[in-house]
């Protein structure tokens, strides 16, 4: 047992398990058969019985086994662009090297980063379906998954084309399962749909299958900022108190809305004061 884990289990006063996350999922209010989109932390929650499986079997369960889909983001950032790397980067020198040889981007190879153990688990689900987008994937599981994950074209990954705009037209929800609104992914498409003066595009690459072979590709994007989110998320919450809803599942805290309601928010809120 890691000293992490110790630590969690200081914290824990009776472990998480399925059924008890299942109820805390539904007082919070998910909408069974509905999309629900999940931006998580594992250590957050406390000790699980389980682990990550059971907070993926709660959430199916909360959301409809059948008739709900989950989606969660897979992405995979350690396949972009190397000169850009600050966290941490890499000599000038290596970045030809890993233009040249870092393996292509495979849906069902390619790990996650940075995006924690429930969406590492989720997106190995045997009936789970991943983007073809290889920095800005998503998983999804459910009746909606094709639709919502099918077409995921490597421009502007986090846009128009993007499972974000998928999910906004299916009216979905957001639930930020201990973790705040600096992960609230889809303030990203409000990036998109946003005008303000220091909007700009930027270019990216990453290597993928091209007919079977792997070669590196690159392609236009917006250069995104979610140094605001965290602002743009307390704004909303005091704008729209009922929006969000508030719980805990274990003993993180959690916060649950529309994803539409925070997007369409999110783009008026940059336009007026990214200046």
């Amino acid at each position: 047992m890691g000293q992490r884990e110790g630590d969690v289990i200081k914290r824990t006063t009776v472990p998480a398990t399925v059924e008890s996350m299942g109820a805390e999922l539904r007082g919070l209010g998910i909408e069974p058969g509905g999309v629900l989109l999940v931006h998580s932390s594992l250590s957050e929650i406390g000790w699980v019985s389980g682990g990550t499986v059971a907070v993926i079997l709660a959430l199916q369960a909360a959301v409809g086994v059948d008739e709900g889909t989950l989606v969660m983001p897979t992405h995979s950032t350690d396949l972009t662009e190397p000169r850009n790397w600050s966290a941490p980067p890499v000599p000038a020198s290596w970045c030809e090297i890993i233009r040249d040889t870092a393996p292509a981007y495979d849906p069902d190879l390619t790990p996650t980063r940075g995006m924690g153990k429930i969406p590492e688990t989720f997106r190995k689900h045997k009936h789970a379906i991943r983007s073809a987008h290889p920095h800005s994937s998503f998983a999804a599981l459910g009746p909606m998954a094709t639709a919502i994950v099918g077409e995921h074209p490597p421009p502007f990954g986090l846009g128009e084309s993007s499972p974000l705009a998928r999910v906004y037209e299916l009216d979905g929800q957001v639930l930020l399962l201990g973790v705040g609104y600096s992960n609230h992914t889809s303030l990203h498409l409000a990036e998109y749909r946003a005008t303000y003066p220091r909007k700009r595009t930027t270019r990216d690459g990453a290597p993928v299958k091209v007919n079977g072979k792997r070669a590196w590709i690159t392609f236009e994007d917006l250069d995104n900022d979610a140094g605001d989110f965290e602002q743009i998320g307390k704004d909303f919450a005091a704008a729209h108190p009922k929006v969000v809803k508030r719980g805990n599942v274990g003993i993180a805290d959690c916060m649950l809305m529309s994803q539409r309601a925070i997007v369409d928010f999110g783009a008026e809120w940059m336009t007026s004061q990214r200046s």
